[in-house]
């Protein structure tokens, strides 16, 4: 089995972060970190400095929502900050797998097999530096939040996540 760090998946977020002439900070840290609180853990990074990149369907069209680790997404308002209309729904994972190209557990915010309107939790601004998955559960990089909005493509939101 190769290194996680010379999967194709990780190697399409290490492509996306040149592309955007941005540092390739991919580490791999030998760990599973499919949460926000296991990354947080393994990183020694506060939770809400993790980045958690979640599909969705709003009717038949697919988006991403980037949420802070320690904000929960508000389905409710995506239709609003998406502008469009229909039932909101978790995409499946293999709906996730066919639409960016990672596992669930891996999903990186840049990188898509296929480009997808994202949606970024201002309350991400928090943090100097950000922590993403980088295309597997144990692989992750390190961005800022500006430069997470330009290489992710994303409109801030303040009303995507849950304001406690």
């Amino acid at each position: 089995m190769k290194p996680p760090l010379e999967n194709q998946s990780v190697k399409s977020v290490g492509l996306a972060l040149k592309k955007a002439r941005l540092p390739n900070t991919i580490i791999d840290l030998c760990i599973m970190a499919r949460t926000a609180d296991e990354a947080a853990n393994a990183i020694g990074a506060p939770v809400g400095s993790i980045v958690k990149s979640l599909v969705f369907y709003i009717d038949k069209v697919i988006v991403m929502v980037l949420i802070a680790g320690d904000k929960q997404c508000v389905p409710a308002n995506l239709q609003k900050t998406f502008k469009l209309t229909g039932t909101v729904r978790k995409a499946t994972a293999i709906e996730v797998k066919k639409t960016t190209g990672f596992t669930i557990g891996g999903v990186a915010p840049i990188g898509l097999l296929n480009p997808i309107p994202i949606a970024i939790d201002q309350s991400l601004e928090r943090f100097p530096i950000l922590h993403a998955a980088a295309g597997h559960p144990t692989c992750v990089f390190s961005i800022s939040f500006d430069n997470l909005v330009y290489v992710a493509k994303g409109a801030v939101s303040n009303e995507i996540a849950n304001q406690e």
